[in-house]
């Protein structure tokens, strides 16, 4: 388990709807210091916030960041987008871009990032990832997620020696500018960033934040048609 109290958080994608709200219960929880990271930072009018630039699409800038940030003990990879790309196209050029924020990036900040939690302690890593980690209908951003999923599990096993917490996060569709348009449901991201970090100091491994991630979840050893009722 993982006590947010004193800890130093970086959080990527610092400038969003669940990033802003992961800064701020940080704080609330007792955190020292958090780097709130975004490709244009914003100011934060706070001291004990840190902005810092970070391109999770840029090797290099992850890397800058990791020497700036050496002091961090809870990374949140949090930064991601949503373009409509399809994996069925003729172009996958969308697709391909989509991976690079999605999947390659946060692997870049985790690997970067790795030796300053084992320096520091061990600390914890938690993946933002989504309850289409388990469901195909976002096409391509599932995938992405799914493949962020699978990682996620390399990473728990490969960095247990070091004494990091690894978390992958689970959420439906949640109220911030990425899921402007979208009529369903939409969880409080407060809500959804209260979980995690409920979850992150009981010592969890997985959060299912909210009850669509339980259901899904709980459905994933049943035909997959039940999954994919079109399929029936």
């Amino acid at each position: 388990m993982t006590d947010l109290k004193g800890a130093v958080v970086l959080v990527t994608g610092a400038n969003g709807g669940l990033g802003r709200e992961f800064v701020a219960q940080a704080l609330q929880r007792g955190a020292e210091k958090v780097y709130a990271s975004a490709r244009t930072p914003r100011e934060w009018h706070d001291d004990r916030i840190v902005p810092l630039t970070l391109d999770v699409t840029d090797t290099e800038s992850v890397r800058a960041a990791a020497r700036t940030a050496d002091d961090v003990t809870v990374v949140i990879n949090n930064a991601g987008a949503a373009n409509g790309s399809s994996l069925t196209r003729a172009d996958l050029t969308d697709a391909r871009q989509l991976f690079e924020t999605n999947f390659w990036g946060p692997l870049e900040v985790a690997n970067a990032f790795a030796p300053v939690l084992k320096e520091n302690g061990g600390g914890a890593l938690i993946n933002v990832l989504s309850v289409l980690s388990w469901l195909a209908v976002g096409d391509a951003y599932s995938a992405t997620k799914a493949a962020l999923w699978s990682a996620t599990n390399t990473e728990r096993l490969r960095l247990a020696a070091q004494g990091t917490q690894v978390v992958g996060l689970h959420l439906g569709y949640t109220d911030t500018p990425m899921t402007q348009g979208i009529e369903a449901e939409k969880n409080d991201p407060a809500d959804v960033v209260h979980a995690a970090y409920e979850g992150l100091e009981s010592g969890a491994h997985e959060i299912l934040a909210d009850e669509l991630s339980r259901q899904v979840k709980a459905g994933l050893a049943a035909p997959i048609e039940a999954l994919y009722p079109q399929l029936a």
